[in-house]
């Protein structure tokens, strides 16, 4: 995945996270790791944590279940 810089300029404008906190993260998804859900919760609740935005129950399992079942939308980067 090749993310420009105004990509993360625009994550980083919207969230107050920095490129380098979203690599780091990404970064423990790396591989399988995307499949494990542990970890794609504790990723979802690092960033949550970091950008004070409270994230449910139900939303972090939406999320988590969209993530696992592959139904990330290809352009994501137009979302932000």
């Amino acid at each position: 995945m090749n993310l420009s810089d105004s990509f993360f300029n625009r994550v980083e404008k919207k969230t107050n996270v920095k490129k380098e906190t979203i690599l780091d993260l990404a970064e423990k998804l790396q591989g399988d790791n995307m499949k494990n859900e542990d970890n794609l919760r504790d990723v979802i609740r690092k960033l949550s944590d970091l950008t004070g935005k409270n994230v449910s129950k139900e939303q972090e399992d939406k999320i988590v279940n969209t993530i696992i079942s592959d139904k990330v939308p290809n352009n994501i980067d137009k979302m932000i």
